[in-house]
């Protein structure tokens, strides 16, 4: 259930409907949105008595929320969330490009792509400081020392950082560097570290399993949601097909889709979504045109010689081309980049 409350309602007001809810025993997550403040009562709807508090102070009616996630749904905000994280601000007008390499493989490697994606427009930097791989063979990327040269890439560019978190142990470690927490798609139903990211005072980039429904995804934000952290970003990285012409099957119905149905924004990864660095600057351009509200995009300095997934990685120069290309479609949809 929601408690939809006027627009003329009180800090009073708000705080007494919250409190009556919590005295049903159902657990009040105040909403406050930009034109109003809802009460989303989570637990058994079929709880006496929530009906009412429509003749409570300040209320304007209690609604049944058919969705079975229920923070993240259009019914419970109607407005489009704003994620912020430092330099990197996703859900607005402006779309956010966030751009880097797969892995962090050397000081020299992150920061010759850190300043090539700066210069060239990219709002956040991304770098996998741990590499969760499907062979324990392949590169699981530098940990700790990685993390490390990300803050300071930071503290030279001034690019919010967005590195993948893959423990629900390490999501405080992580945290005390990255300004965004990215859960991949392995571990999209990992729900203790979603519990986890939920106490985090940090953005959540929430990345779609190769085979999730959108329900599910929306229903695996929703524990973070629910946990307290109300900056989520859900991002399509493609899904699993029998084609094989591409890594994955990247399906661009999911900006619209989601956008009618939850008020989080919505990331695009072309990298993953194609696994061909051919591909990658068409779906970005896109991407932005089905409405986006951010793209993700690998970007090394020397794809060849990458660690990981060099196959689907930008140059910096080819970085710089996308981002002209893209700013023309951004334009021709009234947003900026």
């Amino acid at each position: 259930m929601i408690i939809v409350m006027k627009r003329s309602a009180t800090d009073d007001n708000i705080d007494h409907a919250a409190q009556q809810v919590e005295k049903l025993g159902l657990k009040a997550n105040v909403l406050r949105g930009a034109e109003r403040t809802v009460i989303a009562a989570i637990g058994d709807e079929r709880v006496e008595g929530v009906r009412s508090l429509e003749s409570a102070p300040g209320v304007d009616e209690v609604m049944s929320v058919l969705a079975p996630y229920k923070l993240a749904s259009r019914e419970a905000h109607s407005t489009t969330s704003v994620v912020e994280a430092g330099s990197l601000s996703v859900g607005g007008n402006q779309i956010g490009m966030i751009a880097g390499p797969c892995g962090v493989e050397s000081e020299e490697q992150l920061m010759t792509a850190a300043r090539a994606v700066k210069a060239a427009g990219a709002t956040a930097l991304r770098g996998g400081a741990y590499k969760p791989r499907t062979s324990p063979y392949s590169f699981q990327g530098m940990k700790t020392e990685g993390l490390k040269l990300l803050a300071a890439a930071r503290e030279e560019t001034g690019l919010a950082i967005v590195t993948e978190v893959v423990a629900p142990e390490d999501v405080d470690l992580v945290g005390e560097y990255a300004d965004v927490l990215q859960i991949g798609a392995r571990n999209m139903q990992n729900y203790r570290l979603l519990e986890a990211c939920g106490r985090s005072h940090r953005a959540v980039l929430l990345k779609r399993g190769a085979s999730a429904t959108l329900d599910e995804m929306l229903l695996a934000a929703e524990y973070i949601l629910d946990g307290g952290n109300s900056k989520v970003m859900l991002c399509e990285r493609g899904v699993r097909t029998f084609e094989s012409h591409t890594r994955f099957t990247l399906p661009l119905a999911t900006v619209p889709y989601l956008q009618e149905k939850t008020h989080l924004p919505v990331v695009i990864d072309p990298s993953h979504g194609t696994g061909h660095t051919s591909l990658v600057p068409a779906m970005c351009r896109a991407a932005i045109a089905a409405g986006a509200d951010g793209l993700i995009v690998e970007v090394h300095p020397d794809p060849e010689n990458a660690k990981s997934d060099g196959y689907q990685s930008l140059t910096c120069e080819a970085f710089e081309k996308v981002m002209a290309e893209c700013r023309r479609v951004a334009a021709a949809v009234d947003r900026t980049l």
